[in-house]
């Protein structure tokens, strides 16, 4: 899929095929929901940070489902069209936001994702504790959906954000690398 033609898609699917939902209750909801997973894990944010990842990767294992059916969009042919699909047509269809594709390794499995805007960053200071800025990747969950969406179309991916605004960084950067195609694989005992 062209690169400009997923631009036009995404713009579509938002502008026609998408209920909307008010920007600052899903930021301020989510801002609350990570303030208290920090409370409850003791501001542990290694933990925080693998929840986050592993509420993400619940999510997008259902998302994919909804993206398929209002997008239109078929199976991707490769980790490139993959990339432009997930940052054109994914992130606009869901947040209005569209990452840019950049820093592709020299093999073509890995690739970086970068946010210009992050609308679950939007009114959040990192708690003042020494750590917080150094240990808490506070849009986590949003490698945990990618993992999840990709996992269900036989993508294994890791996903880890390498720079953050919130930290003090010039830029949000998150780093996804396909693992390995998944081979469509029948459960246990079924014939």
């Amino acid at each position: 899929m062209a690169s400009n033609k997923a631009a036009r898609d995404g713009e579509k699917i938002w502008k026609t095929n998408v209920d909307k939902v008010n920007a600052e209750l899903v930021t301020l909801t989510y801002g609350t929901m990570v303030a208290q997973l920090c409370s409850d894990l003791n501001h542990k944010y290694a933990e925080v940070n693998q929840q986050l990842d592993k509420m993400g990767y619940n999510i997008g294992m259902r998302l994919i489902e909804d993206f398929f059916a209002k997008s239109g969009v078929q199976r991707c042919g490769n980790l490139k069209e993959t990339a432009e699909t997930i940052s054109k047509i994914g992130f606009k269809m869901f947040l209005n936001i569209t990452p840019t594709v950049s820093n592709w390794s020299a093999d073509n499995k890995s690739f970086s994702l970068i946010f210009e805007e992050n609308p679950l960053a939007d009114f959040v200071e990192l708690p003042n504790d020494g750590r917080a800025q150094d240990e808490l990747w506070f849009s986590n969950i949003f490698c945990g959906i990618l993992r999840g969406a990709l996992e269900m179309v036989q993508m294994q991916i890791e996903a880890h954000y390498v720079s953050d605004v919130l930290r003090g960084d010039d830029s949000t950067e998150m780093r996804i690398t396909l693992l390995r195609y998944m081979e469509d694989e029948m459960p246990p005992d079924d014939e």
